[in-house]
């Protein structure tokens, strides 16, 4: 009992693609070229006059019990080519554009879908009579930028309708490239009852056969050919052509130079080259003829780490030993041969790395060489399009951690690359960095744009495994015959890939010695004591910086507001902090924070106005710097392949409703990292070159500065040379408890307004201080029936969260207001008495001197007019004797009472000494 089953090869490009086959969704993805051919077995068609099989005439072929469509002039019979809307969520509003021709289009080699949001369908209805159940997982196609990509489908018994749906997101102003279809093939059923002519470019030599043979180069065929046709010395034809084109005269983007390999002088010499295939004519009028070859020069040094040997070719230098690329010298005492490679001088392409062109037009691999040596460089030569892709591969077999990559680590870098290059283009050229494990895909990780100058970029590698490092670089999509932008160039400079195994030294850096005489690293969170030559740890608060790849790592201070793991290979936050302010010392905790939380930005619009967003993951702190926020590509996930997991402390990932894609959950795609490492919480504005604006959020309370954390990420774009970066404002909210809201800037509604740095604002409860006695004061009440209360209330606005809890309330004895009030009258009444009787008596005396003192002036009077009175007189009954009250002397009351009873006499009279005016001569 045979299978039936369908085979479909396929190619996409773009961003993200969506496909129904056979009524299942399945997502195209990128992946590696495959190539596939059925064996060559003799096939026959049921010939329906004479009800028997017969084979297929030469030039013919057939499946047997299947049909195959490689030719796609148009579409074939029995296919149905619709296009719809998407379903649009209505709080979207019908935003989707009409569809009617967004549909499958045949191009001549293949079937191309449509690059918009609308949903293309390409459907073919068959009959199995088979018994094979069909497996949902396989329905799922994968698809390559790099090459053709075969799937197969086993069928359900029954009625089948085969679907190729797609649906193009496009987030970027980048237009995505289509899924190319170029055959499918159905075998299984119960016969063929016709045989197929071969399309034009192919040719089927016998009876019998399976499938058509391509024509080769410079040979043409028709339809239905049983041989190729040669072409005229004046025209050429590329491999698969159905017929041939007049060859244009040669010009200077026809060819391209390159370097031999030294001689025993050490010499190259310069070598012009006709690219290849070469299509144009040197006996026109008007043709570039080839440059003459063979000018010699002086080879350029060897690469670092290796050193010419008895001949003139570089060999690697020992282990142990190091080398600039002149001579192999051995590493002092106390170092290690920091081993890798590095390229530099480009007189031969090194034996770890091979050039090809994949065809723009119909993604296959041609024979030739895509990039050539220059000496100082390596360049991309002439294709034979300007939409050829010009593929450099270096292949690495894996990498010599220096110590165990351990969970707690800053990075898991087991290596990394970096090179420098540059692109000179005059339209829109691209250069692509691609990076494949263990043979698997390569996965675009950069790719630049147009002309960028020259610069450096760096790749960190976090897993030990082959590795395969891929540049790519296309002058145009755009396929156009003949070579327009040949002097569209990219450039690679050096390469350097770290800590490689089996590699190569160009210096030694420090390591602690053995007992056994040996040298090994030290381990993590060590540093090599230049001093006394041995491992010491670094000291709290500090961490190592720096990779083993790139010298020796110095111990180097954590930022403000963080503290070293216990490994002293990183600094993080552990949810607290102590913030001294003017006068007062504030202490914060927040645990929470450090599980992490999301916030996602508006929705955002493609062309077609379909709706996307981007979704943010964040933790700050804890766990001893192991980061908590996680963010995933789920495309493949369950369906082909694994999600692709970024974690950080903060990530970001694209995210497509499941109303638009039909799928049961929303979409994740591109997580990217925006917080590898973090610098420091503080509550400036400014660290490390990263600013936080304060006018992007309303501002805060002016009592209670923002808590800001600092990150940046290690991925190194175009436009973010850096990195990206990050910061979160912590704010107080004690309303918003649990892990509060976050919040982008109104004005950069996706969380950034340059690109390269990201600003978020957290605000929660757990951002406000913990509680203490600053932050409450005392209501003291009215004494009541002799008992006090005093309650404690929070200052308002409470700016604080946690910690000490409000005092008790606080009851003591007191007395009444009524008795205190009594006392006063009581003690008023007696002063006021007291100070009346006073009064009166001293009113009394007063009147008394002023009659004295007016009695005493008259008789003084009258003693000057009569010299023969006596100097002093008897003082009558009832009149007091007041010398001491004479204003030459004054005394309290307490002694004027107390003359008043030592003066008077024991007759009762007073005795008043009189002084009068005449001398002492008069006396």
């Amino acid at each position: 009992m045979s299978t039936q089953h369908v085979t479909a090869q396929a190619h996409a490009g773009g961003w993200l693609y969506h496909t129904h086959l056979d009524s299942a969704l399945a997502c195209l993805t990128l992946s590696e070229a495959l190539s596939a051919h059925s064996p060559a077995r003799r096939v026959e068609f049921l010939e329906m006059q004479t009800q028997m099989c017969r084979p297929c005439a030469a030039g013919t072929y057939s499946l047997g019990t299947g049909v195959r469509f490689d030719e796609w002039d148009e579409v074939p019979h029995g296919f149905a080519n619709v296009a719809t809307n998407l379903e649009v969520d209505e709080s979207f509003g019908d935003v989707a554009e009409n569809c009617t021709a967004s549909t499958w289009v045949p191009l001549g080699d293949y079937v191309a879908s449509n690059t918009d949001e609308c949903t293309a369908t390409l459907m073919y209805a068959v009959q199995n009579d088979q018994c094979q159940p069909t497996m949902e997982e396989s329905r799922w196609m994968r698809t390559t930028e790099k090459g053709w990509e075969f799937h197969s489908v086993e069928l359900s018994r029954g009625n089948n309708v085969l679907y190729w749906r797609t649906t193009a997101f496009s987030v970027w102003s980048k237009v995505p490239k289509p899924v190319l279809v170029r055959n499918i093939g159905i075998t299984g059923v119960a016969f063929t009852s016709e045989c197929f002519p071969c399309k034009p470019g192919t040719f089927a030599p016998a009876a019998g056969s399976t499938a058509c043979q391509p024509c080769p180069a410079d040979t043409f065929s028709g339809k239905g050919a049983t041989a190729c046709q040669p072409c005229d010395p004046d025209t050429y034809a590329e491999p698969g052509s159905g017929s041939c084109k007049p060859r244009p005269p040669c010009t200077d983007k026809d060819f391209f130079y390159t370097h031999t390999a030294c001689d025993a002088d050490g010499e190259t010499q310069l070598m012009y080259k006709w690219a290849e295939p070469k299509i144009c004519s040197e006996e026109l009028p008007q043709a570039t003829r080839l440059p003459p070859s063979g000018i010699k020069t002086r080879c350029p040094p060897c690469n670092p780490g290796f050193a010419k040997g008895n001949g003139s070719t570089c060999q690697p230098c020992p282990y142990g030993s190091y080398s600039n690329g002149s001579a192999c010298l051995s590493c002092p005492e106390g170092t290690e041969p920091a081993l890798g490679f590095e390229y530099k001088w480009w007189n031969v392409l090194p034996p770890n790395m091979e050039t090809t062109v994949l065809s723009g037009i119909n993604f296959e691999y041609k024979g030739i060489a895509g990039w050539e040596v220059a000496g100082d460089y390596i360049y991309t030569a002439a294709g034979a399009s300007d939409s050829d892709f010009m593929i450099l591969t270096l292949v690495v077999p894996g990498f010599s951690p220096l110590s165990p990559v351990l969970e707690d680590t800053e990075s898991r870098e087991v290596g990394r690359i970096t090179f420098v290059f540059e692109t000179l283009c005059s339209v829109g050229c691209e250069f692509y960095f691609m990076v494949g494990v263990n043979s698997r895909t390569n996965t675009p990780v950069e790719t630049w744009t147009g002309s960028t100058g020259k610069q450096s970029y760096t790749y960190l590698v976090e897993k030990n495994a082959t590795m395969s490092f891929t540049w790519a670089f296309q002058r145009t999509p755009y396929h156009e015959a003949g070579r327009r932008f040949t002097s569209d160039v990219a450039k690679l400079y050096s390469i350097n890939v770290t800590n490689v195994q089996g590699g190569v030294a160009s210096f030694c850096r420090r390591c602690a010695p053995q007992p056994t005489g040996s040298c090994a690293p030290c381990s993590p969170g060590s540093a090599v004591d230049p001093s006394l030559g041995t491992c010491q740890p670094c000291p709290p608060g500090t961490y190592l910086q720096g990779h083993p790849s790139d010298g020796t790592p110095t111990c180097h201070p954590c930022g403000p507001g963080t503290c070293s793991n216990q490994l002293r290979t990183l600094c993080y936050n552990n949810c607290s902090l102590a913030l001294a302010l003017p006068g007062r010392m504030l202490h914060f905790e927040f645990p929470s924070l450090g599980m992490g939380a999301g916030v996602g930005t508006g929705p955002s619009f493609t062309p077609k106005g379909l709706p996307y967003s981007h979704h943010f993951r964040l933790s700050l702190c804890g766990h001893q710097g192991k980061k908590m926020a996680s963010c995933a590509d789920n495309v493949t996930a369950g369906r082909g392949g694994p999600a692709r997991v970024v974690t950080s402390y903060v990530c970001q990932a694209i995210l497509v409703p499941p109303d638009v894609t039909g799928a049961r959950a929303a979409v994740s795609s591109q997580p990217i990292s925006l917080g590898d490492h973090l610098l420091g919480v503080t509550t400036s504005s400014v660290l490390d070159s990263i600013v936080s604006p304060p006018e992007l959020f309303p501002p805060g309370h002016p009592d209670l500065p923002d808590i800001i954390f600092f990150f940046r990420s290690n991925d190194m774009t175009q436009p973010c040379s850096g990195g990206r970066a990050t910061t979160i404002r912590l704010r107080c909210d004690p309303l918003h408890l649990g892990t509060g809201t976050l919040a982008v800037p109104s004005k950069c509604p996706e969380g950034t307004c340059d690109g390269c740095t990201f600003h978020f604002l957290w605000v929660t409860a757990e951002g406000c201080p913990r509680c203490s006695s600053s932050h409450h004061r005392p209501i003291v009440g009215a004494c009541i029936g002799g008992v006090q209360k005093t309650t404690y209330v929070w200052r308002e606005p409470r700016l604080c969260h946690g910690g000490d809890a409000l005092p008790p309330q606080v009851i003591q004895a007191c007395r009444s207001v009524d008795f205190w009030l009594k006392v006063g009258i009581s003690t008023g009444t007696c002063v006021a008495v007291l100070l009346a009787a006073l009064a009166a008596y001293f009113w009394k005396k007063t009147q008394k001197l002023e009659y004295k003192y007016s009695k005493l002036v008259m008789d003084a009077a009258a003693r000057e007019s009569d010299a023969t009175s006596p100097d002093s007189c008897a003082i009558m009954e009832g009149e007091d004797a007041e010398d001491e009250l004479l204003f030459a002397t004054e005394m309290s009351l307490f002694g004027k009472l107390k003359a008043l009873t030592a003066k008077r006499m024991p007759d009762g009279f007073d005795s008043v000494p009189l002084k009068t005016s005449s001398s002492s001569t008069n006396q």
